[in-house]
């Protein structure tokens, strides 16, 4: 099964400046590109969950298919799923899920960085 580490891993691993902190609480730990949030998750809360960023029509088809995605929670309901790490969404799909989100938040950044981190 996947583990906060897993992720936290999977996180920093992708291309660009990722930087993770803690600006809510000691409990929320947000990953961001650029500075921009593509995942946050609650340190403190076991089983994982991860908050991550889904283009909506995607969101929907996810909760559809998966009891442990569900609306983001305390996020945009649109666009926003919550997924309980709980071994029941594979773990292949659990990943697409923050690759998709860190992507959905790439394509917001400027193309000034656009250009010179993503030629």
């Amino acid at each position: 099964m996947i583990d906060l580490e897993t992720i936290r891993q999977h996180c920093l691993r992708k291309p660009g400046t990722i930087t993770e902190d803690f600006p809510f609480d000691d409990e929320v730990l947000v990953f961001r590109i650029f500075g921009k949030i593509f995942l946050l998750t609650n340190v403190t809360v076991f089983p994982v969950r991860i908050n991550v960023k889904c283009e909506p029509e995607r969101a929907v088809e996810l909760r559809e298919r998966y009891d442990a995605v569900t609306p983001g929670f305390h996020m945009h309901k649109r666009t926003w799923n919550t997924v309980v790490i709980d071994g029941s969404v594979p773990e292949r799909v659990v990943y697409e899920m923050i690759d998709h989100s860190y992507d959905q938040v790439k394509s917001t950044l400027p193309k000034t960085i656009l250009k010179k981190y993503f030629p």
